[in-house]
């Protein structure tokens, strides 16, 4: 416990002395990349000082140009883990609540992160086309289409909104299985439990063969690959289950 209030102190600490020197860099230059490295680099270190090590697995799966990483999601430990592991810049779609956060909300919006209000489907659906228009732009996103964090780490049935992303945007969606997180950062725990974290990259799969109407398909062909790239204790309790999950426009839930 006293490993992971230290991180937090220390991260809280660089944020507000490093955090609007990089934003008004940002906003005067207009590049985004010293902020977003220096953001993945406190997040990191504050990682490794609470005990967290996080390894990445065939990297040579990602292909190059914008992608839609699609993630099993576990623990608040995730994000961290798996935009850690990605060697390139990608943003993610997040919950409103958090870009009220000082310091912080701003720059997720500099970063083209792109807040949900889970609550309005319609502007729900509108945050869609507004990471679409980035995706084109050369951004990358990841996404969790459970919608949700697994209590247990089994994965769960997907919701196949996110998948339009990629099929508008006419990107390839690259399965990402985060192994282990889970255990390292439990579900509405606090302290960083010493550990490694996994995260495995998949074969990407190319959303252009999909038409929105077939977004439950791709879906379905995501959520197989992860399945399969995860240990026995994190492999879904039904098999079939991802066949029976709703629709909805976006699923994350953390940044």
């Amino acid at each position: 416990m006293i490993r992971t209030l230290f991180a937090t102190v220390c991260l809280a600490i660089i944020t507000v002395l490093a955090g609007p020197p990089l934003l008004l860099y940002v906003a005067l230059t207009g590049s985004v990349m010293p902020l977003y490295r220096a953001g993945v680099a406190a997040a990191l270190w504050a990682s490794r000082v609470a005990g967290m090590r996080i390894r990445a697995v065939s990297l040579e799966n990602i292909p190059a140009g914008p992608c839609l990483f699609a993630a099993n999601h576990t623990s608040n430990a995730d994000p961290p883990a798996i935009v850690g592991a990605t060697p390139r810049r990608i943003a993610v779609l997040a919950k409103k609540s958090l870009f009220s956060i000082p310091i912080v909300g701003t720059a997720f919006r500099m970063s083209a992160y792109v807040p949900v209000d889970r609550g309005n489907p319609e502007r729900a659906a509108a945050s869609v086309d507004v990471a679409v228009e980035h995706m084109r732009q050369g951004v990358s996103y990841l996404v969790y289409p459970e919608g949700t964090r697994s209590r247990s780490g089994r994965l769960l049935p997907f919701r196949k909104g996110a998948f339009a992303l990629a099929i508008k945007a006419g990107v390839p969606v690259v399965p990402v299985a985060c192994i282990g997180a889970h255990r390292v950062l439990p579900k509405n725990a606090f302290r960083i439990r010493p550990g490694e974290i996994a995260v495995k990259f998949c074969p990407a799969i190319d959303a252009r063969e999909y038409s929105l109407d077939q977004r439950g398909e791709l879906a379905e062909r995501v959520h197989a690959a992860i399945a399969a790239a995860l240990p026995p204790d994190q492999q879904p309790d039904q098999p079939d289950q991802q066949s029976g999950a709703k629709a909805k426009l976006v699923p994350n839930e953390s940044a």
